[in-house]
């Protein structure tokens, strides 16, 4: 798999996003830049990183989803390509238009940086295939506008149609309650596009890929890219 790794002025993770991706697949990711207009040919993959793109000025990932490379990324999207936006990523996929939903101030109204436990809602995708469906895994979170909501129709659309990626739980798996550290609906930690090829997601699996760090949970979802 090529993969390349996108960075926007604010970006802060897009080292850790290339970290990952070359441990699981030998290869390190193309950069690209906010401002180019096309990706590297034969890109398989799209990284938006964390950070906090333009200074989250607006709202948060709203200029970054209008930036140049925008374009690219949805032509790739449009073609069956994967696409993965993590943190501010998610963010700005929920603002490029490719994802639903809009990611809102925490229901605390304070920043959060902790591990963070999800359960894996579905294992058949090209994200998630080296997980069990219903397991739980230990990444970490660090955000201020997690908190993710739509209308309820797109919620409905959303659950019925098996494109919640991951959710908000404790160690054993359970949702709910103090779980969800920010308050979204359903304990959404994680949507797919409707061809399941895009996953936008609030936590940060790229920083729990080595032992020395507090685990290596994060390394199923590159693992399975790097398999797809």
């Amino acid at each position: 798999m090529r993969a390349a790794v996108v960075t926007f002025p604010g970006s802060n993770r897009e080292g850790d996003a290339a970290r990952a991706v070359k441990q699981a697949t030998g290869r390190a990711p193309d950069a690209v830049w906010h401002a180019d207009t096309a990706l590297p040919a034969g890109v398989d993959l799209v990284i938006l990183p964390g950070g906090f793109s333009y200074g989250d000025y607006l709202r948060c990932g709203a200029i970054a989803g209008r930036a140049p490379i925008m374009d690219a990324v949805r032509a790739h999207a449009a073609r069956g390509g994967y696409v993965l936006g993590i943190c501010n990523g998610f963010q700005i996929l929920c603002e490029g238009g490719l994802l639903p939903g809009v990611l809102m101030r925490n229901r605390d109204l304070r920043f959060v940086c902790r591990m963070q436990h999800l359960r894996v809602e579905r294992a058949d995708t090209a994200f998630t295939r080296r997980y069990a469906k219903g397991q739980a895994i230990a990444v970490c979170i660090a955000h201020g506008e997690g908190n993710y909501e739509a209308h309820d129709e797109t919620i409905r659309a959303l659950e019925g149609e098996g494109r919640v990626a991951f959710r908000y739980c404790d160690a054993r798996g359970v949702v709910g309650g103090a779980a969800n550290p920010n308050g979204s609906t359903n304990d959404i930690a994680g949507v797919y596009s409707d061809n399941l090829r895009v996953l936008g997601m609030m936590p940060h699996p790229e920083n729990l890929i080595d032992p020395l760090v507090g685990g290596v949970d994060g390394r199923g979802l590159f693992e399975s890219l790097a398999a797809a």
